[in-house]
């Protein structure tokens, strides 16, 4: 059993969750990231996707993460995301709906700017990213 270690979790709305872990997994922006205890003094910036805590006792909270920072100082984790709703507080409906009007504003892409298609595509990708954690 991996040795837990204090991991901080708050969005700029405020605490998420503040206890031990074991391990936090999520998308950094060159790739997946493992947080485990005793890792080495880090910082990095947090990319957009599906995040994972597990605990002492075995269980796991899944989440959508969407951007942060996330730091490891002797010892403690902080993360600060930009965006976090864990798998239990996702609006699968609310998801659902934002990616069809996505996909749709993106069917019409020969009138849209290129600023409105990556608006639109970035909407695409965090609705993919609840639904996706929402049904796991």
């Amino acid at each position: 059993m991996p040795a837990p270690y204090k991991l901080i979790i708050a969005t700029p709305d405020g605490s998420v969750y503040d206890g031990e872990a074991t391990r936090f997994i999520a998308r950094g922006m060159s790739g997946d990231l493992c947080i485990m205890a005793r890792h080495e003094n880090y910082v990095t910036s947090l990319g957009m996707g599906m995040a994972k805590v597990e605990f002492a006792d075995g269980t796991e909270r899944l989440a959508a993460c969407m951007g942060g920072m996330i730091t490891v100082f002797n010892g403690e984790c902080r993360v600060v995301a930009t965006t976090w709703e864990w798998k239990e507080d996702i609006d699968v409906a609310r998801a659902e709906s934002a990616k069809n009007r996505a996909e749709s504003r993106l069917s019409g892409k020969d009138k849209l700017s290129d600023h409105d298609i990556e608006i639109a595509e970035a909407k695409l990708k965090r609705a993919l990213i609840r639904t996706g954690v929402a049904k796991l």
